[in-house]
């Protein structure tokens, strides 16, 4: 890999007496678009604050582009924020909302205005200049809020979940966009969030946390395809996992035979690795759903509940009645304990 562009060293954050993140290692790529994924509460965010010199360590180290910024000014950092909430300012227009920045470091009107309106231009907004932001959808604001980032020319853009305020169909606009921008800009990106789809389709690479720790750190493919911990699968979307124990499939439920040679301790199952309709097992379809695509079903089992996705085209299930399934070995992923 390339040397750092952001470097977090040893880096230990808390509030009050409480540790939110212990001792955290992490090196970014100049130009590199990297997500911080996890649930609520795994320190995430807390590290996205730390970066922006919003929150100060208890100890460790930051430094961006080579410098020490661990006691540097937010200001000073040479970094760009987008939030969640957008925190445009809603008396101006999007011309003066992206403009403000500049104005503030007294830049010459003519440098204010080329590069206002290259960063609109940038994110899709030329004709949208004498807006308020309460005549833009929220895909519009979005994009503002990111012009109005990258107009300051940052080293490092932090965006802390930006697409949650979103609807479905605006959420894959922006992540599209933002990818796009990225791409053309080179900005170094730190991208916040708990979705793993949106991780998934925009990062480069993935920090996926737990308790303020780095649970596991990899491409996008090594993430969802080869989670290595029993959390990392759960979260990336294995929702069936067991213990295996003697030739058995184990659950605090009971057990199940298992039918072939465990390579691990756990075994996980996406829905989709399910085989529904036949196999040697059975169970009692307690939950149907249609999905589009497929149906998605649980089935009360030895195990306790599996969940499984069957092709639409397939006959549905009742609720209520038996069905044969299978948990195969081609479609397990083996996980450490």
């Amino acid at each position: 890999m390339s040397e750092p562009f952001v470097s977090l060293s040893n880096l230990t954050l808390s509030y009050g007496d409480t540790v939110a993140v212990p001792a955290l290692d992490l090196d970014v790529v100049e130009g590199e678009l990297i997500a911080l994924l996890g649930p609520s509460g795994c320190g995430k965010t807390t590290t996205m604050r730390a970066i922006a010199g919003l929150l100060s360590p208890t100890s460790g180290r930051i430094s961006i582009d080579g410098r020490d910024v661990t006691r540097v000014a937010a200001n000073k950092r040479g970094i760009g924020l987008v939030f969640q909430s957008y925190a445009l300012f809603p008396h101006l227009s999007a011309f003066e909302n992206v403009a403000f920045g500049l104005r503030l470091q007294k830049l010459p009107e003519a440098e204010i205005r080329s590069r206002t309106e290259a960063g609109i231009a940038t994110v899709g907004l030329a004709g949208f200049e004498g807006r308020k932001p309460a005549e833009m959808s929220g895909g519009q604001q979005q994009r503002l809020a990111l012009a109005r980032s990258l107009v300051m020319e940052p080293k490092v853009l932090l965006l802390d979940e930006p697409l949650s305020n979103l609807d479905a169909r605006l959420r894959l606009e922006m992540r599209t966009e933002l990818q796009r921008v990225q791409k053309k800009t080179g900005v170094t990106m730190v991208f916040v969030t708990h979705d793993q789809a949106e991780a998934l389709a925009l990062a480069d690479r993935i920090v996926l946390m737990k308790d303020g720790k780095i649970e596991q750190l990899g491409t996008p493919h090594e993430l969802y395809a080869e989670p290595a911990t029993a959390f990392a699968a759960e979260f990336m979307g294995f929702e069936n996992i067991f213990r295996a124990e003697g030739g058995n499939l184990v659950s605090d439920h009971g057990q199940m035979p298992l039918g072939f040679a465990a390579a691990a301790p756990m075994l996980a199952w996406r829905p989709s690795g399910v085989v529904v309709g036949e196999g040697p097992f059975r169970g009692t379809v307690s939950a149907s759903s249609f999905a589009g695509g497929h149906r998605e079903y649980v089935i009360e089992t030895p195990l306790g509940p599996i969940k499984a996705d069957a092709p639409i085209e397939s006959a549905e299930v009742p609720l209520g009645e038996s069905v044969a399934f299978d948990l195969p070995e081609t479609t397990a992923r083996a996980l450490a304990a």
